[in-house]
């Protein structure tokens, strides 16, 4: 398995997670994750961290996790060495203090240039349950916020369908944050399999066309560390087509 480094010290690792690779097991699906690939890199690691519990009852090794990305996002992804560095990076994500930043390519054109999303997060009614912030919500309710601002709009060349690429920064860290919001103001993620599984795939992306491009946080010398992911391939191609 291949996970590019971005940045290493005694205490972090910064990789771009590829898409198509999970974090951690979750609990059902026995697959090669981040957490398989670290403990092998680095073997003082295992057991640093916290368990997690599946809906299912099932105790999930999350050695250095201190934070997730989907399986089908691609991009930054800290790592952490050291319990002194789980508990440190952990109170940053807390107290909001983490800047993390995506791209996301959405159907239609948004009218404004940048706005906020705020709307609480919690399951639909009908089965299979999945996460949404619009009306008829249940269960535990969590707050979320994302900043939104357009980088660019533009056509599909093939099914003529109005596109926009965004740049999306979550103040909170909910599951399937992005996408549930987008959802919501009526322009999901490009071929969200989940969020608007009735739609066409554009630009030939075989995933969600999220990437988590940047994150920024203190690190524990005091200096702030900026880390940046390119664009995968498909974003590349994506772009370059309609460029």
């Amino acid at each position: 398995m291949n996970i590019p480094v971005i940045y290493e010290d005694e205490n972090i690792l910064v990789v771009n997670k590829p898409a198509g690779l999970i974090v951690h097991f979750d609990g059902r699906n026995i697959e090669t994750s981040v957490v398989d690939w670290f403990v092998a890199r680095n073997p003082e690691v295992k057991g640093v961290g916290e368990e997690g519990i599946s809906p299912q009852g099932v105790i999930i090794p999350r050695s250095g996790i201190v934070h997730r990305l989907d399986k089908t996002t691609s991009g930054v992804l800290i790592l952490v060495k050291t319990q002194e560095a789980h508990a440190f990076i952990k109170k940053q994500f807390q107290d909001r203090a983490v800047d993390k930043k995506y791209v996301a390519l959405v159907y239609g054109q948004l009218k404004e240039n940048s706005g906020v999303i705020e709307a609480e997060i919690g399951r639909t009614k009908q089965k299979p349950r999945k996460w949404t912030a619009q009306f008829g919500k249940r269960g535990n309710l969590r707050a979320a916020i994302t900043e939104w601002r357009v980088l660019e709009r533009f056509i599909d060349p093939e099914t003529k369908e109005l596109v926009t690429y965004m740049e999306a920064s979550p103040k909170t860290g909910r599951t399937h944050q992005i996408r549930v919001h987008f959802k919501a103001i009526h322009h999901p993620v490009v071929c969200d399999h989940i969020y608007a599984p009735k739609k066409l795939c554009l630009f030939g992306f075989e995933r969600p066309a999220l990437h988590a491009q940047s994150i920024s946080f203190k690190l524990l010398n005091g200096e702030n560390g900026i880390f940046e992911a390119p664009l995968p391939d498909d974003f590349e191609k994506a772009l370059k087509m309609v460029r």
